[in-house]
This record gives C-alpha cells, structure tokens and sequence, in this order.
C-alpha cells in the first residue's frame, strides 16, 4: 500500500515539477548565449523549490502510519472516550438484562483503530481527512423461553415504558405490541399476510432486538454465532467474547431459543487532519 501511495504521488507530481522546470527555462528574447546562462541561473533557481514543493504535498496528503495509529489510540484521551464509549454499551445491557424477561448470556465486543487513506482524487470516501478514527462495535446474547415469546416481548415493552429507560422499545410501538398478539394467537403475521413470523424490532440509531423464529419449522431462522475475533492488539484493535466458552449454540440449548441485541456502530474516537 505504502509504495502505491509514493508511486502514485511520483506519477501526480513530476509533471508539476517538469513544468516549473520549463518554465523556469523559458528563453525569452535574450541572444542565444545570454539565453542560456538565463537558463542555467532559472533552473538552479526554480528546481529546488519545485522539488520542496513536491515533498510538501506528499506529506500532507499520505496516509497514516501505523507508529501514529498505535500512539493516538493509546493517548488518554482516546482512553478516555473507549472507557466511556465501553460502559455505556454494558450499562445498558445491564438494564435489559435486569429489566426485561431475558437472560444474558455472550457479550461480544470489537474496537478498532484505523489510520487515514492519502489523499483521495478520484473515489472519495472521506476516509483522507482523518488521521486516525476508532469505532466500536457491541453485540449481546440472551436466552429466553421459546414458549412464552409472548411474554418475554412484552416484558421487553413494559421495561421500555418506564421513563428514562434506555430501552427504545415501548408499548406505543404499534408495531411491537402487533408481534405480541402474534405470538399470543390474536393476530396474523404483523408485516403483512404471507409475511410469516417475526424476528426483528428495529429503532433507528438506537439498537435492534432480533430473536429465533419458533413457529416456522422447515425455513424457521435462527441467530447465528458472532464472527471469530480478529487479533487482539489494544490499544489498536480489541476482541472481546464474554464468556470465551459460551457459543450462540449453547443459549439454545440452555434456555430453548435466542435473542440479540445489536448496537449501532459507534466512532468513538477521531483526530481529524
């Protein structure tokens, strides 16, 4: 990446520096022997500014190296801000956890740091004007009852109601209090006929609650295990599993079926160019 980076800086730049050069050359109206001592004195002049000039622009426009990554994502404030960013996330697993008819059981946490691209000329995807941005992602499991969806739903509803609470999910969400009645037999499929069962309540920006379908029998889907942790490497990169033994497969078997609760993505952290 590096060398297409100054290869791709070299292609840009030595035109600039060709021009400036011939410009620099110009001979002008001088006679031909005064146009060359012209010449000479105007190259000597204008070809190492062109060259300062070059260097300049490479520097400001490459991208991060992996040395700065590792000591902004290690500086206290970044620290800080994970700290704070990390709590939140497990504060509120804690209310549902607490708070609703479900039980916790993996939580799953990624951290990234990543350097900024160089400068972007063509497909630009703001990922140039940073030098550095982390991100957090947060995932947790619980196990419930496949028998009393309807219940633990509508636990979940009841917990949102009550004020303050960071659950984003309450009895004045139609839609939710249509897949309680589904699950209770007083209703058809919520999104619809033909739609089939249920699995998700969404809130924008907030979190979405998704669950195992347990009506369906043949094409029923089911929560699926997290991807497998990429390298643990704080402060630049963080893979948490909690507990490291307990899988997806295991809730289902303890508890009957699982629900997932899923963060939003969250950038925590960024020092910008």
């Amino acid at each position: 990446m590096a060398v297409m980076t100054t290869t791709s800086w070299i292609v840009m730049l030595v035109p600039a520096v060709l021009l400036v050069s011939a410009v620099a050359a110009w001979p002008g109206s001088l006679a031909p022997r005064q146009q060359q001592r012209s010449r000479i004195r105007r190259v000597l002049f204008f070809l190492p500014l062109s060259v300062v000039l070059v260097l300049a622009l490479a520097a400001c426009g490459r991208a991060t190296s992996e040395k700065t990554v590792r000591r902004l994502a290690g500086n206290p404030e970044a620290v800080k801000t994970r700290q704070e960013a990390e709590s939140a996330s497990r504060d509120t697993i804690a209310v549902w956890d607490t708070d609703t008819p479900l039980t916790l059981g993996l939580v799953v946490l990624e951290d990234a740091c990543a350097g900024g691209q160089a400068e972007e000329w063509f497909f630009q995807t703001g990922d140039d004007r940073y030098k550095i941005r982390c991100t957090m992602y947060v995932t947790a499991y619980f196990g419930a009852d496949p028998r009393r969806v309807a219940d633990t739903v509508d636990g979940v509803l009841t917990a949102g109601d009550r004020t303050g609470s960071p659950i984003p999910f309450g009895h004045d969400f139609q839609y939710a209090r249509t897949v309680v009645d589904y699950y209770r037999g007083k209703a058809g499929d919520p999104q619809g006929p033909g739609t089939g069962e249920p699995k998700e309540l969404f809130s924008a920006g907030t979190i979405t609650l998704n669950w195992d379908q347990v009506h369906t029998r043949d094409t029923r889907e089911l929560i699926e295990e997290p991807r497998p942790c990429t390298p643990h490497d704080p402060p630049v990169r963080r893979c948490l599993h909690e507990p490291t033994s307990t899988s997806v497969a295991d809730l289902r078997r303890e508890y009957g079926m699982v629900f997932k609760l899923t963060f939003p993505t969250k950038d925590y952290f960024t020092v910008w160019k």
